[in-house]
């Protein structure tokens, strides 16, 4: 009970500081999670041992800046504006950075959308692949929505000129992508795969991610990595705009102050653009709390 006291008292100062629609919002998201009974959930599978050090590392090697440069005109050919609904230019990157970085071989994404961190996360995958030909490489990218339904077609009313499949048929990378139209708790829920790298990138809404990570959970492999988009630290804006989503904080807060073991670490800035004339990015990891026990 006095985690739950010290989040209110937390949330009441946040929100006193916010403009009115912003405080409506999170108000509303933070009333639907309270709702929610209390989840079981067992972070024991997540790793603990990236940390800062790390990601700098990631993020400023020479030989993923010299690949980026190779790959970055085959992915300037699909065209993915960057109004388009989705991952940003900076945090995509960044993501093929991740996954290169892990040597990833099966990963899940929570929320298609246009397919634009899709096709990042597959070509990092295909380069896995061509390094170690022994393992089996495979992405599953789930959305409620059918994002290659040929009637709607969805990619153009946001810009893109090409479906999720076409951009990467484009890269070469179709044969390692399954499409799953579905709810992410319903997929989660019936999931008999697993995964070493899992990006929740559904629909944000606090009771949804508090949900979704003890699911996520249960389908990662010992060691794996969840990773959030959108995660807000303490509520506070990222970007000039000022907006904040609030449900991935909302969320992780409360199962952290249920006593899981889970600690996240928001990547912060990274070496290049992102959006908003600015290096900042939503991307966080969650990660196992070190003196937990594997």
């Amino acid at each position: 009970m006095d985690g739950d006291n010290s989040m209110r008292s937390a949330i009441a100062e946040i929100l006193s500081r916010l403009p009115g629609i912003q405080y409506v919002t999170i108000q509303k998201q933070r009333l639907q999670l309270q709702r929610l009974g209390r989840v079981s959930c067992d972070a024991t599978r997540l790793s603990n041992t990236i940390d800062r050090s790390t990601l700098k590392d990631a993020f400023a090697s020479t030989d993923l800046r010299n690949e980026w440069a190779l790959l970055e005109p085959r992915m300037a050919a699909l065209e993915i504006s960057d109004k388009a609904v989705g991952v940003n230019p900076g945090d995509r990157r960044a993501l093929y950075y991740l996954i290169r970085s892990l040597r990833s071989g099966s990963i899940l994404e929570i929320g298609t959308a246009t397919g634009a961190s899709t096709v990042h996360a597959a070509a990092a995958l295909l380069m896995n692949r061509s390094e170690d030909k022994n393992r089996s490489y495979r992405l599953t990218t789930v959305d409620v929505l059918d994002v290659n339904d040929q009637r709607s077609r969805p990619w153009l009313k946001n810009g893109l000129p090409y479906s999720p499949r076409e951009m990467l048929a484009r890269v070469s990378a179709a044969d390692c992508v399954t499409f799953v139209t579905s709810s992410s708790l319903d997929y989660l829920s019936t999931c008999r795969d697993s995964y070493d790298f899992i990006f929740l990138d559904g629909d944000h809404a606090a009771k949804t991610v508090y949900e979704e990570i003890p699911l996520a959970l249960r389908v990662l492999k010992p060691g794996g990595l969840i990773v959030l988009h959108d995660y807000f630290p303490g509520l506070r804006p990222l970007w000039s705009n000022r907006n904040v989503i609030p449900g991935p904080w909302l969320a992780t807060e409360r199962l952290r102050n249920e006593g899981v073991s889970l600690m996240i670490l928001p990547l912060g800035e990274l070496p290049w653009r992102t959006k908003v004339a600015s290096n900042a990015t939503s991307l966080a990891l969650a990660l196992r709390v070190s003196d937990s026990p594997p």
